[in-house]
């Protein structure tokens, strides 16, 4: 089981908190990933800790699909090494009220947008596509007619490219098992990765694909707070978990929601949505249950994290987990995990 480490969506002054990156490096932390939602993009820091490391790899997790053209995202792919490729979806709240595009189908665009990418990687031929989303050379009304099909003036190794999307969702586990490498959902349970390996599954046999997932990273997002006293580590992680599971979309279209059901919380999931969209923000984190958190994050003291990971490290041992990205701040964190998963 591989480790990597999350660097949050808000950026840092100054850069990355590189004490801490080059640190895990030293640990043998296998990757740090970058991050964006309305703020800080999730590229120009990835460029940051690439220039400052040398062995650890680094990604975005996640791209927003949106907000970028895939040559646009296959040329930051293939403009360093050690890159690791996250892209997702997003939300239509983001989407459409951050970036001014229809959120539209969402696993097609994943589709067509994996599809250019490794047509650009492979570079067997200049780039010509024609979907439903990515017309190019693009023809179309209003167009100059001079656009040509281009091969990029980079030689990339196709074989090095990996690409992650940010799913979680059976439809969304589905399209990441038939087209990409790994995925990342955004919690989970390791006694229940069956909610998320047997939709991969499905899809990689559709594609013709093996199903033992030796060569493909489930690699879930894990919140973790240390300290002894168990009930505020909890406490700590409950606002984030509220924020999502409560206000991260609508009242009929919130996939977080959704995914709390599926892991078995569905009246907890009910009552924290209620709450927060109700304006009653407090209740709404109240509402996450301990066990919620218990189970899908690396909460209390150092032996009782240490604990946990071996269940981490049980999940692994079928590839039903890959690499376990985890959102630490501080380096006596860094150092428990590593030794934990050790």
């Amino acid at each position: 089981m591989k480790l990597g480490i999350l660097l949050g969506y808000k950026g840092d002054a100054g850069g990355p908190n590189m004490d801490l990156i080059l640190e895990a490096e030293r640990l043998g932390y296998d990757s740090a990933w970058t991050s964006e939602a309305w703020g800080s993009d999730a590229v120009s820091p990835a460029a940051w800790v690439l220039a400052k490391t040398s062995k650890i790899k680094v990604g975005t997790g996640i791209m927003q699909m949106s907000a970028r053209t895939p040559s646009c995202t296959a040329m930051s792919a293939m403009t360093g090494g050690r890159f690791l490729l996250g892209i997702g979806p997003s939300g239509p709240q983001v989407i459409e009220g951050w970036h001014g595009e229809v959120f539209g189908k969402p696993l097609k665009r994943t589709r067509e947008y994996i599809d250019v990418i490794r047509q650009i990687f492979a570079r067997e031929k200049p780039l010509e596509f024609q979907g439903e989303f990515y017309q190019i050379p693009n023809t179309g009304t209003g167009t100059t007619g001079l656009g040509k099909a281009l091969k990029t003036i980079m030689h990339p190794d196709p074989t090095e490219l990996k690409i992650y999307t940010g799913s979680f969702a059976p439809a969304g586990l589905r399209t990441a098992g038939a087209v990409a490498d790994g995925v990342q959902p955004i919690f989970m349970i390791p006694e229940k990765t069956g909610l998320v390996r047997e939709h991969v599954e499905e899809g990689r046999t559709k594609a013709g694909k093996s199903t033992d997932l030796s060569d493909f990273d489930i690699a879930p997002f894990i919140r973790i707070q240390m300290g002894d006293d168990l009930q505020a580590c909890r406490d700590a992680i409950k606002q984030e978990m509220a924020l999502y599971i409560g206000g991260m979309g609508a009242r009929n279209k919130n996939f977080y929601n959704d995914y709390t059901k599926r892991l078995g919380y569905e009246d907890a999931a009910v009552k924290i949505q209620d709450a927060f969209l109700d304006g009653q923000r407090r209740e709404a984190v109240a509402a996450v249950p301990d066990s919620l958190i218990d189970e899908t994050a690396l909460v209390g003291p150092a032996d009782r994290i240490k604990a946990r990971l071996k269940d981490w490290k049980a999940a692994a041992k079928d590839h039903s987990v890959g690499s376990l990205l985890i959102g630490i701040r501080d380096i006596e964190t860094l150092r428990v995990v590593a030794d934990g998963a050790a």
